[in-house]
């Protein structure tokens, strides 16, 4: 008996042992650039362990991952580098030694790096993430400034935004930068780098670039239009004079980066239909003006990545935003379900089932995106999750009820009152925030209207008649903030 234990026990080592050999598969890479920060996202059949070191001179990023061997899914980060990428210059790869693959990251400015693991979720496998945040974080206020202000001329005494800059610098109330998420607003230059030294021990897998993106593209997904520059605040500006009161609407286009948010029968990804529909409302808003005072559209995202929940309330606190408005596309289990939504929050329960369902799935997106837990800042978002007010509800409630009467003249409404619920990304203690709910992107005839250029349109016109008449009704609270 003794002595089949022993061969029992034998073979299960050898088991093991042999699954220790295999390692993790990698199944697929992916790369998100962004002012904000750059995301490398390597997927694999089981987690992966890493280690990193940080070079200076020239910034670089050296990452080992253990217990894997290079195939040709790795390899493809080499390709998958933009030029436009603000903050990878290139990826090189090889086979370390005999279990380990080293990453070489060539960076066109210094970084702070966050390297982590995420479980399996969703449509994903086991995450290696590795996000890096520019060691200077743009602050979006200033860039505004910098974007939509004419110099002084040479003869005033003073810079005549010195008053709203102060004003800015003395809100105590506003929370601190998120690790690089400050806004999208001001482009990134960098030098050419020095030619990579032998030290690095790697081989590249390739030397040339290509603009892929980091994932491919639906076939019906919508393109969305670049910007000529990395800034939000893009589009038709008219002219700020006098000591006009400048008037900002945060724009959230929901989703985006390894989130993708709900996936319409065709294939229609709702994080591409929000971000084309909030650059529509953006030109639209920044033409437009609020009894003299010009508007100014902010976008917690204008491109393709991931932004997580709190960071854009922080985002929209940050620039000061007078109002909030999420972009979303409803799903559901059935294709049955049609019509376009608002939500405000709730301070207690949520009005209806369906609400509550949509609020919980829309909280999840975190763990979708990728959220660094270790690194998510728990003062920050306990001051941003627990103070709102009923002011604030209040004022949110009334501009759902003005948009969704403007919204109920271009298409069918799910429903006809504002519903409420406890969603994450409207937990901006002093702003109005609203989340809207352009159509249900799992109903087939309703994934086609948004893909309807003439649809957006006519529901980007329907959302600025229903932002100036709320501000008809309801005139911006008073503040120091001016330009002029």
């Amino acid at each position: 008996m003794k002595r089949r234990a022993l061969i029992q026990s034998g073979a299960v080592v050898l088991c093991l042992g042999a699954g220790m050999v295999r390692g993790a598969s990698i199944v697929n890479v992916r790369i998100w650039p962004a002012p904000d920060y750059s995301r490398v996202t390597i997927e694999s059949d089981s987690p992966l362990h890493a280690t990193q070191s940080l070079v200076n001179n020239p910034p670089r990023l050296a990452v080992d991952i253990a217990g894997i061997s290079l195939n040709p899914a790795l390899k493809e980060l080499v390709a998958k580098v933009r030029p436009d990428d603000p903050n990878i210059a290139g990826i090189r790869v090889g086979q370390f030694s005999a279990d380990v693959v080293r990453l070489v990251i060539d960076l066109k400015q210094s970084v702070r790096p966050q390297v982590f693991s995420l479980a399996p979720i969703a449509a994903y496998q086991h995450r290696l993430v590795l996000d890096l945040y520019p060691q200077q974080a743009i602050d979006p206020l200033d860039a505004l400034i910098a974007q939509h202000v004419p110099a002084p001329a040479a003869s005033k005494p003073a810079d005549p935004l010195s008053d709203l800059v102060a004003q800015r610098g003395n809100r105590s109330d506003l929370p601190p930068a998120v690790a690089g998420n400050s806004g999208t607003l001001a482009g990134i230059s960098a030098k050419p780098l020095p030619a990579h030294k032998a030290s690095d021990t790697v081989t590249a897998a390739s030397s040339a670039a290509s603009p892929a993106t980091g994932a491919s593209a639906s076939a019906t997904s919508i393109a969305a239009k670049p910007a000529t520059s990395p800034g939000a605040f893009i589009g038709p500006s008219p002219p700020l004079t006098g000591t006009d009161r400048l008037i900002i609407i945060a724009l959230d286009p929901g989703h985006g980066g390894e989130d993708p948010g709900a996936i319409g029968p065709g294939g229609t990804q709702e994080k591409d239909v929000v971000l084309q529909l909030a650059f529509l409302l953006r030109d639209r808003i920044n033409a437009n003006s609020v009894k003299g005072s010009p508007m100014r559209a902010y976008l917690t995202r204008d491109a393709d990545f991931f932004v997580p929940l709190h960071v854009r309330v922080q985002k929209a606190r940050r620039v000061q935003a007078d109002l909030f408005v999420s972009l979303h596309a409803d799903a559901f289990y059935t294709p049955a379900p049609q019509g376009a939504s608002v939500f405000a929050l709730s301070q207690g329960g949520a009005s209806s089932s369906a609400a509550r369902w949509m609020a919980a799935k829309e909280n999840k997106a975190d763990l979708i995106g990728g959220l660094n837990v270790k690194a998510k800042d728990a003062e920050v978002q306990s001051t941003l999750l627990d103070m709102s007010t009923t002011a604030q509800i209040n004022d949110s409630l009334k501009l759902g009820g003005t948009l969704l009467g403007e919204m109920g003249r271009v298409g069918k409404l799910h429903k006809g009152s504002v519903e409420q619920a406890s969603f994450a990304v409207l937990k901006a203690p002093d702003i109005p925030s609203v989340l809207v709910e352009a159509a249900f992107i799992s109903n087939p005839e309703e994934e086609k209207k948004l893909l309807s250029s003439d649809y957006q349109n006519q529901l980007a016109d329907a959302l600025m008649r229903g932002i100036s008449a709320y501000f008809g009704k309801n005139p911006p609270l008073a503040r120091t903030r001016t330009v002029g």
